[in-house]
């Protein structure tokens, strides 16, 4: 797979760069940030899955994230959040305004229903299109690769490292949507991408996973919320994803901090958190 470098700049003492490269999942170019620290390597790597209507841009410029990062010795890499553009074809993923889907709202899932697929094919992209740019143009170790993600991104993050424990290590989250089939959010995305039929909704439900026992090969999941987050009662629904830790007996880690909204100012106050959390382990 070849890669282009977009932008490369020095950045505590490591190299902070902007990739695009061709995605045979989504059937577009997709773009990524990749912080590699430095040193030789090879680094651990941690992938951070954004939220809802953000880029490859928005962890990359807000979360402050890279000191730790290179104290610790972590790569971190960002990919934006769905295919975007032209050539995905069709009014309604070309011109649909709606926020909270399509362009900016992949969901971290695989499309199976039109106009969505074939190019909305986010879980696919992540697991194989980027693990395979990343591990094949950068100096990261494929045995140490966690991931986090903030709300939808934070929703990825889960399932994915839950459906794919072959390839995540550790896992965390901020303010994340932990159970899409109980939310307005996740309702709209799960029945759009992939129909009418709710079990096949809870392959890509958190909260469902934990209940079936999918968290069973992590030590500990990390969830930081906010309780000033004005989603956390309607969309986040966080206390569900807790109940099905309980009766389950997964390792879960909640932490809410009094105040604290659903913005990167939030994400910036404890990334360094989750950057130590995922270095132990990796």
């Amino acid at each position: 797979m070849t890669i282009e470098i977009l932008a490369r700049h020095a950045h505590f003492g490591g190299n902070l760069l902007y990739v695009r490269h061709a995605a045979p999942a989504t059937g577009t170019m997709m773009r990524f940030s990749i912080f590699v620290p430095p040193g030789p390597g090879p680094f651990p790597v941690l992938f951070f899955l954004a939220g809802l209507t953000c880029t490859e841009e928005n962890f990359t410029t807000k979360a402050g994230a890279y000191g730790a990062a290179a104290e610790a010795r972590l790569m971190i890499v960002a990919p934006d959040t769905s295919p975007r553009g032209p050539a995905l074809g069709g009014e309604a993923i070309a011109d649909d305004p709606a926020y909270d889907l399509g362009q900016g709202a992949g969901f971290y899932l695989d499309a199976t229903r039109k106009p969505w697929a074939p190019h909305f094919a986010m879980e696919t992209y992540v697991v194989r299109d980027l693990q395979q740019a990343v591990l094949s143009h950068f100096p990261a170790d494929a045995a140490r690769r966690g991931v986090t993600g903030h709300s939808m991104g934070g929703h990825g993050a889960l399932t994915l490292a839950m459906r794919h424990p072959d390839i995540f290590r550790s896992v965390s989250s901020f303010a994340p949507i932990v159970a899409p089939m109980r939310c307005p959010w996740g309702e709209k995305a799960l029945a759009a991408y992939l129909g009418e039929d709710r079990a096949a909704w809870a392959a890509h439900d958190a909260s469902a996973l934990v209940a079936a026992g999918k968290a069973a090969p992590f030590d500990d999941i990390l969830i930081d919320q906010g309780l000033g987050d004005p989603f956390y009662e309607s969309q986040l629904k966080t206390r569900l994803i807790e109940e099905a830790a309980a009766a389950a007996g997964a390792r879960l880690t909640v932490r809410r901090h009094e105040a604290y909204d659903h913005s990167y100012f939030f994400i910036a106050t404890f990334v360094a958190d989750h950057v130590a959390f995922h270095a132990a382990r990796l």
